[in-house]
């Protein structure tokens, strides 16, 4: 059935039938045209009857002359015609042997029965048509018209029968010749048409299966597929515009593929998380920063309570169950849970929306813009949502606003028993030298207070701008610690407070450090543990050797049995002013609320880290690892 497929074979039928409908009609006309013709030749019985009798006329006047006898049969022989005479007495006519096989050579009573010839030599003429099958001694399958007239003498009496046939012979074999030329035209017609079939196939399928071969060539991603051009036709037109779209197409491909990986590369090497959503608000893409937001989002439990969680949720599957992947399955990955009423905002209004998240310790600064159908269609299929990490940029400014606040309540107070006390000097409401000389001690106390927090704020200022000066040489930190223990013993007393220290036998030699600044770390620290330890608990100070990046270090702890450190304000003690609680405020001590960000600060630039662990009600732990050699 592949030939109803095809072009050629469609049209090589139709051909074939418009033909054959053309021949048929041709031989209907045809035959009803030998039909008719054949049907008037044989009614020839009137003419060959007066070509009886004009022959029975003229053979009165020769009735015994075999010259004229002869003549009229080679005259009759034109016609395919033959005359016999025959007497009443029944003696035909005897006529030369050359002729005798003309026509069959009958005889009169081969073809009339004696009754007939006694009716014609009684006036009357007969005529019929007779076939050889009737003829015995005769093969059969000829058939002939006969007519027989009377032959008169000259007186005018019947002297006879005259006697003329006419074969009907060469009307079959036209009629024959005719229908077998007629069935060798439409061989030959139709032989034309498949031969015309084939060389259509070779013009015209041939050059149309090298553009389907091409063409599923291009939709396997072939682009340099191309055609060869053999004719200037419309083929050949075909073939040129058909190559010239696949080089388009290869071009346009080109750049599509340019452009996806430039925007690839530029998904991938953003710092945001870029994440699009289609309508029904799951995932179908996702840069890595994005893939990963999604990753941990999933993993969080959120309540089974929240009506947005159940409405996004695929049924009885866990939100951590679902996988996800940068080129996620829609059904498989659903919308981060906190970006659900932003989403819907955003696909409900269609327009732009922004705002901050916060999911757990983090904040996400989230905007996220519709996708259109198209430029001119308004139906939403989607948004892309571009997350930002800002928690730090959160923090810093919370910090900032707690510096702002800390210092200006730092310097608030003592400027303000500066104004208050120098306002009562001035007014002499001191009547006594007594009285004078405290309110001075009390301004100049806090004078040196607001110095100190000042020289602190330089400090902290030039070590974080790294234009603090250190004078690195060979540290005795074993030495360093004793002194420090001698130094805060009395305060130890005076507070109640057991003050303890833990030193290896070998000493711990640091070969670049500054000791001064090391002093400033231990001394700050120190003062917090005694700041805010209660009488009758202890401190303890150890140090001993360790290993830092592989590398020999010191270790250095200071241990305090104190209030402890919340959990929650661990990561941030080290900031300026950063209090942890009302606990941690200044008291008569006078700490500034800067020593832990000096310390910070300080450790780093020679090359350590300083930690901190804390059990509420239990006490703080601060430890130091200094690099015996630093890079």
């Amino acid at each position: 059935m592949f030939i109803f497929r095809s072009v050629v074979g469609k049209l090589w039928l139709t051909i074939i039938g418009l033909v054959g409908v053309v021949l048929l009609i041709l031989g209907l006309f045809l035959v009803n045209y030998m039909e008719n013709y054949f049907s008037q030749a044989k009614d020839q019985t009137a003419n060959i009857e007066k070509l009886a009798r004009n022959f029975s006329e003229e053979a009165s006047h020769h009735m015994y002359n075999e010259q004229f006898y002869q003549l009229s049969n080679e005259l009759l022989g034109f016609q395919d015609a033959k005359m016999l005479v025959i007497s009443k007495d029944m003696k035909e006519m005897t006529l030369p042997s050359t002729l005798g096989n003309t026509l069959g050579g009958f005889h009169a009573k081969d073809l009339y029965t004696d009754a007939e010839l006694q009716r014609v030599f009684a006036g009357e003429t007969i005529d019929k048509s007779i076939n050889k099958s009737k003829i015995g001694r005769l093969k059969a399958g000829e058939e002939y018209l006969v007519v027989a007239v009377p032959l008169k003498n000259l007186q005018g009496s019947i002297a006879g029968a005259t006697i003329i046939y006419q074969s009907l012979q060469s009307l079959e074999a036209t009629q024959s010749y005719m229908l077998r030329l007629f069935i060798y035209v439409s061989i030959v017609g139709f032989l034309m048409t498949t031969f015309f079939a084939f060389f259509l196939f070779a013009k015209i399928t041939r050059p149309l299966q090298q553009l389907k071969k091409a063409a599923d060539f291009i939709t396997r991603g072939e682009y340099g597929t191309r055609v060869p051009i053999i004719s200037k036709d419309e083929i050949g037109e075909l073939a040129k515009t058909f190559n010239h779209m696949g080089e388009k197409m290869q071009e346009s491909i080109r750049e599509l593929s340019q452009e996806k990986e430039h925007l690839s590369s530029i998904l991938h090497s953003m710092t945001d998380a870029v994440i699009t959503l289609d309508a029904n608000g799951s995932v179908m893409l996702t840069n890595p920063q994005g893939e990963k937001i999604v990753q941990e989002w999933s993993t969080i439990e959120w309540s089974e309570d929240d009506e947005e969680t159940k409405r996004y949720r695929k049924p009885d599957t866990a939100l951590g169950d679902w996988g996800l992947t940068s080129y996620s399955n829609p059904f498989l990955v659903p919308i981060p849970v906190p970006l659900i009423p932003l989403f819907e905002a955003v696909v409900d209004e269609s327009s732009e929306a922004a705002t901050k998240l916060h999911v757990q310790n983090g904040v996400w600064s989230v905007a996220m813009t519709p996708l259109y159908m198209s430029e001119q269609s308004e139906e939403v299929r989607g948004a892309v949502a571009v997350l930002r990490n800002v928690t730090e940029e959160e923090l810093l400014d919370k910090l900032r606003k707690d510096f702002v606040a800390n210092v200006s309540h730092e310097l608030r107070t003592p400027i303000s028993m500066l104004q208050g006390y120098s306002e009562a000097l001035l007014d002499d409401i001191p009547t006594t030298p007594e009285e004078r000389m405290e309110l001075v001690q009390v301004i100049h106390d806090e004078s040196l207070r607001m110095g100190r927090l000042v020289r602190d704020l330089l400090d902290l200022a030039r070590m974080e701008a790294g234009h603090l000066e250190l004078v690195f040489r060979e540290v005795e930190v074993d030495s360093l610690i004793r002194r420090m223990h001698r130094k805060f013993s009395v305060l130890a007393k005076e507070r109640g407070i057991a003050l303890s220290m833990a030193l290896p036998d070998e000493p711990l030699i640091l070969e670049r450090g500054d000791e001064d600044r090391l002093e400033q770390v231990l001394t700050n620290l120190l003062d917090n543990a005694f700041r805010h330890t209660a009488s009758g608990a202890s401190i303890a100070v150890k140090a001993e050797r360790a290993k830092y990046k592989n590398k020999p270090a010191i270790r250095i702890e200071v241990s305090d049995q104190g209030q402890g450190i919340p959990a929650n304000d661990l990561p941030f003690i080290f900031e300026r002013f950063y209090k942890a609680d009302k606990a941690r405020t200044r008291g008569s001590s006078g700490g500034t609320g800067l020593g832990l960000a000096i310390v910070r600060n300080i450790i780093e630039s020679h090359f350590g880290i300083v930690t901190a662990q804390s059990v509420l009600g239990q006490g703080t732990t601060f430890t130091i690892i200094l690099p015996c050699e630093p890079n």
